[in-house]
């Protein structure tokens, strides 16, 4: 595997543990990466109503500030913790590490010395707080097809796969590989194998810089451990690694090597981990009391002194302003003595690090990149995407077919479909020509069921997918063309095949037409309809991105084409008549009307009477000339609905 890898990464001058299998994750060759990040500052806008609860339509845009001087810097082989209580700018400054942050940003962050681009983004890895997986793949499947994806195409398909194994064998999971990753209907493997998956998917890319979410959130303490020790020991092959953790327990806080703590977007300490409770003693921060470092980081995040403390756990107070603990005031100013000793004792200190590029130790960074391998970096030429356009395409488009097979061949909807077609070919059951209205009824329900039905079942799919969607795309995995057509082809044999079983069922047994052809230009004209119905609901789902929004949306949309699809209303006032023109619906009631009778079909209309079946009036009010000029208009909407849908998309911010 290692003659495999792109001929721009530069071996690392660190001892590989000896107890690593052959060709194993951490003998790769890796580009080290020194990550600094320097007066980060994030604000974001938030928009307030001016004059109280009554509005005067006006507006006034307020900043808050979110991060507020961040600087830092991880060498390769060290694990950088972030720690901080919720809300104090954890997550928003590893976004902003991984390149995934938009809005104001200033400061600056460099790998290297060089700024984000294209190249750097594929040697990180981004694991997220929530792991985001295809619930029908499995374990092997899932890290599989992320090979296949992310993996550049000099590589073969074999030796891709052969990465995938390595993985899989690296993490510990061969116990689980065959196992469905598992959803909110049904049980999958556990949480922390689930952690495990979405770090692999990272490693498949043999990431230098690896950045990590609240990793151990969810998971008990022996689960977490684990996890903490697959991170420790992916660290040790040389990689950058950052995560951020809410409340660490002692034996895991040991395992950083450095701890930055932020209270309330600022920094209040950054240093070795094994130094945080000596640098808070030094300024009157200290506690006679064994406890562990990540609960008194955390008080002093707070803003809530060690004795603060002490004096609440001893009077039994259930606040700290039962106990005779801290006010909100005595609390801020914690906060303000902490940061004040920050800037006179570590900041000033810091800046000069960076500048050396040294760690918190004094011990020189892995500098390559700096001179020699930072102009190896920026002059090999790198395409943007790992693959090309064609290979994503049949690789989402076989995930697609492999993970929708239970959704869209579930037993409930097969069930759905086929006794609605049995019932309905009893309700119309043989019915007689001379029964002409019921026949058309027949067809308009055609049109109506095979109209809605998709459309409801469509404005879920892009809603659902977004989570994935945002994370795939941030880390460059594909090209959104690639995923839309896919996407797009991967629903035809499923959405056609139980509306093809649906008309053979019900069209024989309600005694249309007995001919093969008027049977086959039927089913077209349905399946026809059902694409365009699907378009629409995928352009409903992309355009708010909001299932109940999408659904509420399609509810009123279809209620307006039911009444203006020509068989309810058939004489529109003129003022209105335009509104049928848009249904969908119409135009495949009208094309199912002109493939099932032309000029030379007649019924009894009384007794021993027989008129011709154009000149009844349902049939005659929509009438059936032009025909082709409806086909090409639903091909209209089928193209327009899916371009609308794919300019949604795009509008969907990647972090």
């Amino acid at each position: 595997m290692s003659s495999s890898q792109p001929q721009n990464t530069a071996v690392l001058p660190y001892p590989v543990r000896s107890n690593l299998p052959p060709k194993s994750v951490l003998t790769l060759p890796l580009h080290p990466i020194t990550l600094k990040f320097e007066e980060v500052v994030y604000k974001i806008k938030l928009e307030q109503q001016k004059g109280g609860f009554c509005w005067n339509g006006t507006w006034s845009s307020k900043e808050k500030t979110i991060l507020n001087g961040m600087t830092g810097m991880v060498c390769p082989g060290e694990i950088l913790a972030m720690l901080g209580p919720s809300g104090s700018g954890k997550t928003t400054l590893l976004t902003a590490l991984g390149g995934r942050l938009n809005g104001k940003l200033s400061g600056k962050i460099t790998y290297n010395g060089q700024p984000f681009s294209s190249p750097i983004r594929r040697q990180i890895g981004f694991v997220a707080q929530n792991d985001v997986l295809y619930p029908h793949l499995t374990v092997a499947e899932t890290l599989i097809f992320t090979s296949l994806l992310r993996l550049p195409d000099s590589l073969t398909k074999e030796e891709k796969v052969e990465h995938a194994e390595h993985v899989i064998n690296e993490l510990g999971l061969n116990r689980c590989r065959n196992s469905m990753i598992g959803g909110p209907l049904f049980r999958g493997i556990s949480g922390g194998e689930k952690k495990r998956v979405s770090i692999g998917q990272e490693m498949l890319i043999n990431p230098s810089l690896l950045l990590l979410d609240e990793p151990t959130s969810g998971l008990d303490s022996t689960t977490a451990q684990r996890i903490l020790t697959t991170i420790k020991h992916l660290a040790s092959g040389g990689r950058t690694v950052v995560i951020t953790i809410h409340q660490p327990s002692s034996r895991l806080y040991h395992m950083f090597n450095k701890v930055v703590l932020l209270s309330e977007g600022c920094p209040i300490y950054h240093g070795p981990a094994s130094t945080a409770l000596d640098y808070f003693s030094s300024i009157g921060f200290s506690t006679s009391v064994t406890v562990n470092p990540a609960d008194l980081l955390l008080d002093l995040a707070n803003g809530i002194a060690p004795d603060c403390k002490r004096t609440v756990d001893e009077e039994g107070g259930d606040s700290p302003q039962e106990g005779g603990g801290s006010t909100e005031n005595e609390q801020k100013l914690v906060r303000e003595a902490l940061i004040s000793a920050y800037d006179k004792n570590i900041a000033t200190r810091l800046k000069a690090e960076l500048c050396g590029a040294v760690d918190m130790n004094n011990n020189p960074c892995y500098a390559g990149a700096t001179t020699t391998d930072s102009y190896k970096w920026n002059t090999v030429k790198s395409e943007e995407w790992g693959t090309s356009w064609w290979r994503q395409f049949k690789v989402l488009l076989r995930r697609g077919l492999k993970e929708r097979r239970y959704e869209a061949f579930n037993k409930l909807r097969i069930f759905q479909v086929i006794t609605v077609a049995i019932l309905a070919g009893l309700l119309w059951w043989h019915s007689p020509p001379s029964h002409i209205q019921d026949r058309i009824g027949l067809l308009f329900f055609f049109s109506v069921f095979w109209g809605f039905f998709p459309l409801y079942n469509a404005v879920f799919t892009f809603p659902q997918e977004r989570a994935m969607l945002i994370k795939e795309r941030a880390s460059g995995m594909y090209r959104l063309s690639s995923y839309f057509l896919a996407r797009t082809a991967g629903d035809l044999p499923m959405e056609l095949a139980l509306p093809t079983v649906f008309v053979v069922i019900i069209y024989w047994m309600g005694g249309l037409k007995p001919d093969p052809t008027t049977f086959v230009l039927s089913l077209l004209v349905v399946l026809f309809s059902v694409l365009v119905s699907q378009s629409l609901g995928l352009a409903f789902g992309a355009i708010l991105m909001d299932v109940k929004q999408a659904t509420t949306l399609a509810s009123v949309t279809t209620l307006v084409f039911l009444m203006a699809g020509g068989y309810y209303i058939q004489q529109i006032p003129v003022f209105i008549v335009w509104l049928k023109y848009l249904s969908f619906s119409f135009y495949c009631y009208k094309l199912l009307l002109g493939v099932q009778y032309t000029d030379n079909d007649y019924y009894e209309c009384s007794n021993g009477d027989f008129c011709r079946v154009v000149d009844f009036h349902a049939v005659k009010s929509m009438g059936s000339d032009h025909l082709w000029i409806d086909v090409c208009i639903m091909a209209l909407m089928l193209v327009g609905y899916r371009i609308v849908a794919y300019l949604a998309l795009r509008r969907v911010q990647v972090r």
